[in-house]
């Protein structure tokens, strides 16, 4: 691993929101879900994310989630997509989504 300064890991916003709507994109290429995330006072953000191997978007309704919030936005399959949702890939690859064991506020920061 590269190490790096503290400074260089508080350039990174990582923000936690709730799934507020989860639908799959047709458009994409590869199965992916487009989902709509509040991030408290900084509103609710689109995202695409490639999650289909575990979760259904029923499954995603209500679920906290932590963000990358300061990306540049990027379209993806036609989707503005303005926050990154962060996971792991799991020995199969399938991504196995970052979250927190206690409901905390929308919006707040990882420390």
């Amino acid at each position: 691993m590269t190490t790096i300064e503290w400074s260089d890991f508080e350039r990174v916003e990582l923000r936690v929101g709730t799934v507020v709507a989860a639908e799959p994109n047709a458009a994409a290429r590869n199965p992916c879900y487009v989902l709509s995330v509040d991030l408290g006072e900084h509103g609710v953000r689109t995202s695409s994310a490639q999650i289909t191997d575990y979760y259904t978007p029923e499954d995603l309704l209500g679920r906290q989630v932590l963000c990358v919030c300061n990306f540049e936005p990027r379209r993806v399959a036609g989707v503005k997509s303005e926050v990154l949702v962060t996971g792991v890939h799991d020995d199969q690859g399938g991504v196995v989504l970052a979250g927190f064991e206690f409901p905390v506020p929308n919006g707040h920061r990882l420390v």
